[in-house]
Parts: C-alpha cells; structure tokens; sequence
C-alpha cells in the first residue's frame, strides 16, 4: 500500500467516531502492542483496537475502489449553456413601449423589436407582454403576428413561448393535418432528455388537451411508432454514480446479437436498450459494443434498418454521444443545403438559445471549422438574419 493511499485513509478513519485515534503507524502494522500492565488489560484493548481498525481500514478501501467506478455525468442536473441570458436593469414597460412605437412605425421598424425580444429571457418577454397589453390595449402575439412575416415572424412567436411549450407546438404542428413531418418529430423526441419530455408532455396536455403519446401513435406505425413511443413514456434511467461493468458487457452483448450477429434485426430489443437506460451507461455500451461487432453502433445501424427508423437510432446515438455536436450538425446542414432550411434552424436556435447555445457555438466552431455567427451571416439575410445573430450571441 503506498504512503498517499495510507494517509488518505488515515484521514478517513480520523473522522470516524471511535474514540481510539492512532497514529498512521497503526494503519500499516496491526499486531497488538507490546504494552504491558498488571493484568495485561492495556494490551487486550489496544488489540481489540487494532481489530477494530483493521476492519475499518478493509471498509475504507472497499468505499474508496468504488469512488473509482464513478462516472463524472453524475446524477446532478444537466449545465446550461445559453446565449440568452436575463438582462440587467429590466424595464419591461419601457420594452413594451418601444415595441409598440415601432409597430406603430410606416413599415415597422423591425430592428427594435429584434433587439428587444432577442436579448431578454423568457421571463422576460411574458413581462413585457403583460406590460404591452396594459399600455397598448392589445395582445402582443397578435400584434407581432399583424407587423412581422415570413422566418421572421415565426422566430419571433416562437421566443414569445418557453421551450417546453415551443417544443410542444412544433411537436403539435408536426402532426396536424395531412402528412406528418417526421424529421421534426425525430428531432425533438429523439434529441430531448427526461427532464425535458416529461415538461413537453405536461405543456402538451395543456396547451391542446391532448395526449402526447396517443398524437404520436396516431401519426406513425411500424418501430418507429414503436420507438418513439418508449421515448416518450420517459422511462429512462437516471445516471448513477457507480459503474455496473457486467450491465455495460450484457447490453453491448445484445445489442449484438439483435442485430449484426443474426439475419434480420431485433429492433425490440434496441429499443428497450436504447430507450430505458441512462446517457453515460449508454456512452459505455457502445464503446463495448466494439469489441463485440466489426462496425461500430452508428454503422450497424445503416446496415441493419432502414427510412425513419434509421434516422430515429442515428439521431439517438448522436444525441447519446454529444448532443451539442448533434445540434451543430443540424444548423450546418439545414443552413448549407439548397434553399436553406430555415425552419429547422429557426427551431434550434429558438429551442436552444436559453439551454445550451453556448455550447453548440463551440461544438460548430470545432467541428466545422467556421463560426456559428459567420454561417448564419454567409447563408441567411435581411432582419431574419439579424435575429438569429443576436440569439447566436456572438462570434467564435
């Protein structure tokens, strides 16, 4: 045993409530001292002593090999990183006043409202609602509605919402009358933590008097119904400190096997795995999962299933692996493509400006090799642009 290892655990034993506190000598030898009395009582008790510190000195090193299995995800709330943050010195009626004068302004005057509603938090956006509707007379969403168009506009309304409630209506909008817009649906479900689906589903439920789950199983069929259904029910395991190494092998396992190892895939079994357990025993699996298949998760995936089912896995093992790298991807793509995406990247960026922005900034930035902020200035325009610069918060 080395000396740092005795000295941690001689701090440990320091704090135990035993009223014998000996010297680190003790740790390393514990025969019973040679003390002698009368009636040789001294030395029983040292030895009992001795006995008694030797099972705590075993207990201490056990507790300290288990803090070695811990994973640094923890089970503490997930860090945010956002670009829009509450502002300083608030003044939500001098907000709603500019407002309405630049509504009231021949062709409106956008630019206020831009940089008004973009650099206030959700908190404070309801504020200035309320103050508009007391000075003004009117509903704000319906007069943002009335002045603003286009991207714009939907950018606009869509901060007017927290993200719970954004996330519910694009998830409801997604859903609503003829055809089904997958790729959102995939997006939001697929990409959402516990935490984040259980809101959407509460906001759901109140916004529209509806059930999120049964939406979901009335728009689309097959596993991916199936998938998307055991997303939503929020039956995921929440990150424990200790690391269970046969759980991480067995799940790797079968994963293999349903898939890769057999003809024909299991996609039950996938989806309990991927849909039940926690992000960091996930991230664990699927490092194990290599030493079981030729491919790695991403890649049996492409081999194994096909459509929206592919994109669902795929988005889930992004989102698994790094959610802010995922996110990045997203906005790159959607800016670059032909007739850039406007919806999606609105989406993401009213979505994720208060949650973790920040982070997707860097993630763009490492990856990409370009700004966030330079992107947005390259492939968008006109006050569309300006908005979605000021959410971006600045350039890397």
């Amino acid at each position: 045993m080395d000396l740092n290892r005795v000295i941690r655990v001689s701090r440990i034993l320091a704090n135990t409530s035993h009223s014998y506190k000996p010297s680190p000598s003790w740790y390393i030898n514990t025969t019973p001292c040679p003390v002698l009395d009368h009636n040789g009582a001294a030395a029983r008790c040292l030895t009992a002593a001795a006995a008694s510190l030797k099972v705590k000195l075993i207990m201490a090193l056990v507790s300290e090999f288990l803090g070695q299995l811990t994973l640094s995800y923890g089970a503490e709330e997930e860090p945010k990183f956002p670009t829009v943050v509450p502002v300083r010195d608030f003044d939500p009626a001098k907000d709603a006043a500019r407002i309405e004068t630049a509504i009231k302004t021949k062709g409106v005057e956008e630019q206020t409202i831009i940089d008004i509603l973009t650099r206030r938090s959700y908190e404070q956006r309801r504020e200035i609602a309320f103050e508009y509707e007391r000075i003004a007379k009117k509903d704000l969403i319906t007069a943002l509605k009335a002045a603003l168009s286009g991207s714009l506009e939907a950018l606009m309304l869509g901060l007017m919402k927290s993200t719970a409630q954004y996330d519910a209506s694009e998830l409801r909008a997604s859903m609503k009358g003829l055809g089904t817009d997958e790729e959102t649906l995939i997006e939001i479900v697929c990409s959402r933590n516990n935490e984040e689906l259980v809101e959407i589903k509460r906001v759901y439920r109140e916004m529209f008097k509806k059930e999120l789950d049964k939406d979901v199983a009335g728009d689309t069929s097959g596993d991916f119904a199936k998938l998307l259904l055991a997303l939503v029910q929020t039956k995921r395991d929440e990150p424990s400190n200790v690391v269970d190494y046969q759980k991480i092998d067995e799940d790797a396992r079968c994963l293999y096997e349903a898939g890769v190892k057999r003809k024909g895939t299991d996609v039950a079994t996938w989806i309990s795995i991927m849909s039940q357990r926690s992000v960091p025993h996930l991230q664990k699996v699927f490092e194990r999962y290599k030493s079981y298949s030729p491919y790695d998760m991403k890649e049996s995936i492409r081999k194994e299933v096909k459509g929206d089912l592919e994109k669902s896995f795929l988005t889930l093992v992004e989102c698994f692996e790094n959610r802010q790298l995922y996110f990045a991807n997203r906005l790159s793509e959607a800016m670059k493509s032909k007739g850039a995406k406007e919806k999606v990247v609105t989406r993401i960026m009213v979505s994720r400006c208060e949650v973790d922005l920040m982070k997707i900034r860097t993630e763009f930035k490492r990856q990409h090799k370009r700004s966030l902020y330079q992107t947005i200035a390259e492939h968008t325009k006109g006050d569309y642009q300006k908005a979605l610069l000021s959410l971006c918060g600045g350039d890397d």
